[in-house]
């Protein structure tokens, strides 16, 4: 392919992972209150167009034409900033991301990947760390005090499971050998036996246990713990930079089910007589359904039980399986 190929193939694929994600974080929310409504028995959107599926819309029309209200007492280019490294960072951890397997069209072999880089893992968790910079920027700038606790409990709960995510993955990568994605998908190309998650049953636990943390879920969505301090980093915004934060919660959440399934549960390989295009968005559905499960059947943790978990349950344990990954590979 040549370079003027190569450039026009990545802005398609740039300009489609926006889209399609951005709808899909959109729609992610009216499948949360339809599921949170199933299992709590009652309705959920039902009156904006047919089931409530013009729900999505109402809320983006909502959205853009709030008022955008800035406290007089912020500081205010912060302020604006902290919702788009928010939507910002969601997006750019996907640039790394293998979202199915590549397939021919007009002739021409498509990897749908916007860039196939080797530290692909590294990438993309860095990433995705850097997005804690936005609560965390919002909260301070807000000049309010609800504002800066959630800007506090973002420092302490961002940063700690970040080390219990890195350690979590550390055990597989010392098995695949490799950084790359691709590389991990493809060590499970021999069928649903190969998958990580049979020899690494702890790691994918603690992954997907830090993940809630990193993405603020319930029971750890004590950035913006409405019975404690109203709406936290969010409490002083609204209209679209309100949404902007939410836009990358659910992204994230999307990200994430898409690592765990590439890393643990074979990836886009063939899962039997189901092709793994199919095979991966069936895996990734069922991620975020489990996100949207735990929220409707746990409770809220205190922030100094979410501590204790992290560094007196998880952190040793993570430690420990890294410790006997590596002694039975070089037994």
């Amino acid at each position: 392919m040549t370079l003027t190929g190569f450039v026009i193939a990545t802005i398609i694929k740039i300009v489609l992972v926006l889209a399609v994600f951005s709808a899909l974080a959109g729609f992610g929310t009216y499948i949360e209150r339809k599921v949170l409504a199933f299992m709590q028995r009652r309705l959920g959107p039902m009156h904006v167009g047919p089931y409530g599926i013009l729900q999505v819309a109402a809320d983006g029309l909502k959205l853009f034409t709030k008022e955008d209200i800035i406290p007089q007492n912020s500081v205010k280019p912060i302020f604006r900033i902290a919702p788009i490294i928010g939507a910002a960072t969601a997006f750019i951890a996907l640039a790394a991301v293998p979202l199915f397997p590549e397939f021919e069209m007009f002739g021409v072999t498509v990897h749908p990947i916007i860039a196939d880089i080797n530290v692909g893992v590294l990438f993309v968790l860095g990433v995705m760390a850097s997005g804690l910079f936005a609560p965390l920027l919002a909260g301070m700038a807000s000049a309010n005090k609800w504002g800066l606790l959630g800007a506090a409990r973002t420092a302490i709960q961002l940063l700690s499971y970040e080390v219990v995510t890195g350690l979590s993955i550390l055990a597989p990568l010392m098995m695949v050998g490799s950084l790359s994605l691709i590389d991990i998908n493809n060590y499970q190309a021999g069928g649903f036996t190969d998958w990580i998650v049979w020899s690494q049953p702890v790691a994918f636990v603690l992954f997907l246990i830090a993940g809630f943390a990193e993405t603020n879920r319930t029971p750890f969505d004590l950035l913006e713990h409405e019975a404690e301090i109203v709406a936290g980093y969010a409490t002083e915004y609204s209209g679209m930079r309100w949404g902007m934060f939410f836009i990358g919660e659910y992204a994230n959440m999307i990200t994430l089910a898409f690592l765990a399934s590439l890393i643990f549960l074979g990836g886009f390989n063939d899962w039997g007589f189901i092709p793994g295009g199919l095979a991966i968005v069936l895996k990734v559905s069922f991620l975020f359904f489990f996100f949207l499960w735990t929220r409707a059947a746990w409770p809220h943790v205190r922030p100094d039980q979410l501590m204790w978990l992290c560094w007196k349950v998880l952190m040793p344990i993570a430690v420990i399986n890294v410790v006997v990954t590596g002694i039975v590979l070089m037994m």
